[in-house]
């Protein structure tokens, strides 16, 4: 199987499998923007701290990891487990992020 040119590993997956997953990142990440733009809206409209929260924490979840595999594939001197472990990092804290802003009083 050859490698695709966004791929970041080998795969034994069926190629259909690998451009599927891929279609889904990038589709996530851009969901995951315009629910952040969307909360920052509402930040913006009610003055509402909360939603503030929410809009970072669904950017550190969702875009930032995606962001930081397009790095490493446009920077070379990025190691792939310098990548994963921000990568998980990012999402643990924008997830952390969502369960505070839905804790905190408004």
């Amino acid at each position: 199987m050859q490698s695709l040119p966004l791929q970041l590993w080998e795969s034994t997956a069926a190629e259909w499998l690998v451009t599927f997953v891929q279609a889904t990142d990038v589709l996530s990440a851009l969901i995951g923007l315009f629910i952040a733009y969307q909360a920052y809206r509402g930040y913006r409209r009610n003055d509402s701290r909360p939603m503030l929260v929410i809009a970072v924490g669904f950017a550190l979840a969702l875009a930032v990891p995606f962001l930081l595999v397009v790095l490493y594939v446009a920077i070379p001197f990025l190691s792939e487990t310098t990548v994963a472990v921000l990568s998980q990092l990012s999402q643990l804290s924008g997830l952390v992020a969502i369960l505070y802003a839905l804790r905190m009083p408004s």
